[in-house]
């Protein structure tokens, strides 16, 4: 298989793992590798996303597993697991993204993958 080279692949959009004030996904658009200061503080507020999430998981084994949980508890905690699971999407989508396409596969429907207007690309 032929894949796109790592410029081609740089020049894509990325996601951002925040959005701007009005809520709506940020991009970023470089020509570099990935290593730019804004693509490295990315990396870093994902990674802390990811950790934070991570541990969310194992106080809510904790709380879910404790027969005395508040209906208010849970309710803190569902909210809490829906905003990090929010973040793991938004990285995975951001990850997608970015990886390597096989040539003439970027819109063929029948390979699997969503074209463009189906969400297939960040818009």
């Amino acid at each position: 298989m032929i894949y796109e080279s790592r410029d081609v692949a740089a020049t894509r959009p990325r996601l951002l793992p925040w959005s701007n004030l009005d809520g709506n996904p940020c991009y970023l658009v470089t020509d570099d590798s990935g290593t730019g200061r804004l693509s490295r503080l990315a990396d870093e507020i994902e990674a802390v996303q990811l950790g934070m999430a991570d541990d969310l998981l194992g106080h809510a084994v904790d709380l879910l597993g404790d027969t005395r949980a508040t209906a208010p508890q849970l309710r803190y905690l569902a909210a809490c697991l829906a905003e990090a699971l929010h973040d793991v999407h938004r990285i995975a989508r951001s990850r997608g993204a970015r990886l390597p396409v096989p040539h003439g596969d970027e819109e063929d429907p029948a390979a699997g993958r969503p074209s463009p207007s189906e969400g297939g690309r960040p818009r």
